[in-house]
């Protein structure tokens, strides 16, 4: 129930209350005044149809029990009657403050309903910099309005100074990297190598290779929490396509098998930031596979969504770890010592970038082994 409902239903029950101790108050009274009074409990003659019934009379007593069995009769009616009206009057009462309440409380819960309203927006947006700025009065909505941007304020302080650091870090780090790796390429090739320097060179490289991979994941991570606010219209199928057509060359070096069911999936975002997902999907199913193995690719549209759904043999995955492959540098079956598979970002980036473009992502494990991995992004008309 709404808090709009409770008050309308406090100011209603309030009323019934009140009105009922009111209505049993007067029916008590009305009883009260009319017992007869102590001179009039035994008159000196009783009328009665026309006649007068004197103390020494024989039929006095019946006519005295007869005059109050009628003054008890008249008193119930009465009392009936304060009962029944009263108790109308109070329900109808009670409808009308219920109607007044709910009103009232309509009219005192719009400053929250403005501040839910702005709340949310800046909650759907992604965008910290966004305020509510509450105008109202100086009452307790707008402290307490003031306090969620203070609040509000300092995340966004927080996030931008941690995504600055890492990105500002990532660039810094890939400067001696590329310096390295030009040095080693060089010194490898020189005529006079040994072979001993020229492994021991592949080796720098590869480990080389895998720092610019894991400061490049590092900035797609920092670039993905960030919301899409221009989103363009684009097709994933085409993306896929092209991611594909891209890791063909990888694929067939592994002897993994790529099957294409790829059907019209319109949506709306940053058609690059989408890439860098798909890759991450595909290069994850090709990488973590058996020689041999399978890789399926399919995109369809469903109702108000669009489906990318990467699924491929491999090793079993427990049930218990599907969650913690999307957290950052983690590795199952011991690959953190293989530094060809990835810097262990690449699903969280397929996580951070779907959550920006309002999108899931949903992992299971298959009974064969492997991993299927769905991720699901809002649909935009073409």
């Amino acid at each position: 129930m709404s808090v709009r409902f409770r008050l309308a239903v406090v100011c209603g029950t309030v009323v019934l209350y009140i009105g009922a101790v009111l209505v049993a108050g007067l029916a008590f009274l009305v009883r009260q005044s009319l017992e007869p009074r102590d001179g009039l409990r035994h008159p000196q003659h009783i009328r009665v149809a026309g006649f007068y019934y004197r103390p020494e009379h024989p039929e006095y007593r019946v006519a005295e029990q007869r005059v109050a069995q009628v003054r008890r009769v008249y008193q119930a009616d009465t009392i009936n009657n304060v009962l029944t009206v009263g108790g109308l009057a109070v329900l109808v009462a009670a409808g009308i403050a219920t109607a007044v309440g709910w009103r009232a409380a309509g009219w005192a819960l719009r400053p929250v309903g403005e501040v839910t309203a702005s709340a949310r927006y800046i909650a759907q947006s992604h965008d910290l910099t966004g305020r509510i700025t509450y105008a109202g009065r100086d009452d307790e909505v707008k402290e307490l309005v003031d306090i969620v941007d203070i609040i509000v304020g300092r995340l966004a302080r927080s996030f931008d100074g941690q995504r600055r650091f890492v990105a500002n870090a990532s660039h810094e780090l890939r400067t001696p990297l590329t310096i390295n790796r030009t040095l080693v390429d060089v010194a490898v090739r020189r005529p006079d190598a040994t072979e001993d320097v020229k492994r021991l060179g592949e080796s720098l490289l590869l480990v080389n290779a895998r720092h610019e991979r894991l400061i490049d994941g590092l900035l797609a991570l920092t670039e993905g929490e960030q919301a899409v606010l221009d989103r363009r219209p684009f097709d994933l199928t085409d993306v896929v396509e092209h991611v594909l057509d891209l890791a063909g060359k990888e694929a067939g070096e592994r002897g993994v098998t790529i099957h294409r069911l790829l059907d019209p999936a319109p949506t709306a975002g940053e058609p690059v930031l989408v890439e860098r997902l798909v890759q991450n999907l595909v290069e994850n199913a090709i990488r973590h596979n058996h020689d041999g193995g399978q890789v399926w690719v399919t995109t369809r549209q469903r109702a108000d969504r669009v489906e990318l759904v990467v699924a491929n043999t491999g090793l079993p995955v427990p049930h218990y770890e599907i969650e913690t492959i999307f957290e950052p540098f983690r590795r199952l079956h011991g690959d953190r010592l293989r530094s060809d598979r990835g810097s262990g970002l690449g699903l969280s980036i397929v996580r951070v970038v779907a959550e920006a473009h309002g999108g899931v992502v949903i992992a299971g494990s298959r009974e064969e082994g492997g991993l299927t991995i769905t991720v699901e992004l809002p649909h935009e008309s073409p």
